[in-house]
């Protein structure tokens, strides 16, 4: 159940730095906030508005609220296959999975097969570079770095499922900084005074908006149809490795997106960054950290929420404390018993799990807002 830490808040985590109740607090103080903003049970500090944050507005959006990874989500796929299906040794897929889904920043790949899958998104509204064109085509269908990653893991009843973690790329990321810079750009010439730059918003009914609107809805089918090839890619690759298997379902959801939608009565734009949607029967995927479980959960529809629940985990320390405090020795022993990247054990302290609150807790925390339906447990990880 929700507490109310500062006005207009209504926080569901147990564990939330106060730096992030204060983060909130501004966003909430805006004047076009339509309601109370909703922090998720893995709320940590972002950059202007707080990751795992759901804001309701009236006639303005935040881009900085969506974020720089515009669309960013989860796919998750049950197959046909169990425990008894896989091969003793899942090694063989990380050289599979390496080269056909390639990761880390900048990455990409140079397969045109790829550009007519592009061509059903549509355009951006903003006119592209010749760069950017490239950016495009060769970043579709890639991982990224950071959090992002792939996983093979077994459910409570031993059924094996794929899951994914992805985004929009370097093309949503470049289109987010243009609107965010434009936005605080009409902020200073409007001399219109903020608590925080990062919050500078855009008005409804400008071309400001329009623009921001119709790239950001490009980025976001960019990014979902970005993971579903992803998820195609995993599962075939896997299927090769065990001699058989097939696909299910498939759950594929953003956790970085803004739309309208009606609450109240009233018709509002609901920015959820670091919050998927969980209305009345929606299918989504939370996952943990490395070396913890992920679940498959479905909407209650709480309207205190906005219907809406946590992303993941959320981060309990900043990447660079992690790096001080934590060790690969220590990683390496969490994740005892999973075929992963071990060769990169150092570069991946920052994703270690004790950077992150604890998954159970997290679901504790918002029963109110999700029913668990599938409980999963990493058997391989491949970290971006």
């Amino acid at each position: 159940m929700p507490n109310q830490p500062a006005p207009n808040l209504l926080s569901w985590a147990s564990e939330i730095d106060e730096g992030a109740i204060t983060q909130a607090a501004r966003t909430a103080r805006l004047p076009f906030v339509s309601g109370h903003v909703a922090l998720m049970p893995d709320a940590h500090v972002g950059i202007g508005a707080t990751v795992g944050s759901v804001i309701p507005t009236e006639g303005a959006i935040i881009p900085a609220a969506v974020g720089v990874d515009i669309g960013c989500g989860m796919v998750a796929t049950e197959t046909t296959l169990t425990a008894a299906d896989l091969p003793d040794d899942l090694g063989p897929l990380m050289p599979l999975v390496e080269r056909r889904i390639p990761a880390g920043v900048g990455k990409g790949h140079d397969d045109p097969a790829l550009d007519r899958a592009l061509s059903d998104l549509g355009r951006p509204h903003t006119s592209l570079t010749p760069q950017q064109e490239k950016k495009v085509s060769t970043q579709f269908g890639t991982l990224g770095s950071g959090n992002h990653f792939v996983e093979v893991c077994l459910d409570e009843r031993d059924r094996v499922w794929t899951v994914l973690h992805s985004g929009s790329r370097g093309i949503g990321n470049q289109l987010a900084v243009k609107h965010i810079a434009d936005a605080k750009r009409l902020m200073r010439r409007q001399a219109v005074g903020l608590e925080d730059p990062d919050l500078a918003y855009l008005v409804q009914n400008t071309p400001e908006f329009t623009a921001y609107i119709e790239d950001m809805l490009w980025a976001q089918r960019y990014a979902m149809a970005s993971r579903a090839r992803m998820d195609r890619v995993l599962s075939n690759a896997l299927f090769r490795v065990a001699g058989q298997g097939a696909r299910v379902r498939t759950i594929n959801c953003h956790h970085n997106f803004t739309q309208q939608e009606i609450h109240g009565g009233k018709e509002l734009w609901i920015t959820r960054k670091g919050a998927i949607k969980a209305d009345t029967g929606d299918e989504g995927v939370i996952p943990g950290s490395m070396g913890t479980r992920s679940y498959i959960v479905r909407g209650r529809g709480n309207p205190d929420s906005y219907n809406s629940c946590s992303h993941g985990a959320g981060r309990r320390m900043s990447r660079s404390r992690a790096k001080r405090q934590l060790s690969a020795a220590s990683l390496t022993e969490a994740m005892r018993g999973r075929t992963w990247n071990s060769g990169r054990a150092a570069a991946l302290v920052d994703e270690h799990p004790d950077a992150y609150k604890p998954i159970d807790q997290v679901m504790a925390d918002q029963q109110d807002l999700v029913e668990v339906r599938h409980t999963l447990s990493q058997v391989f990880n491949y970290k971006g």
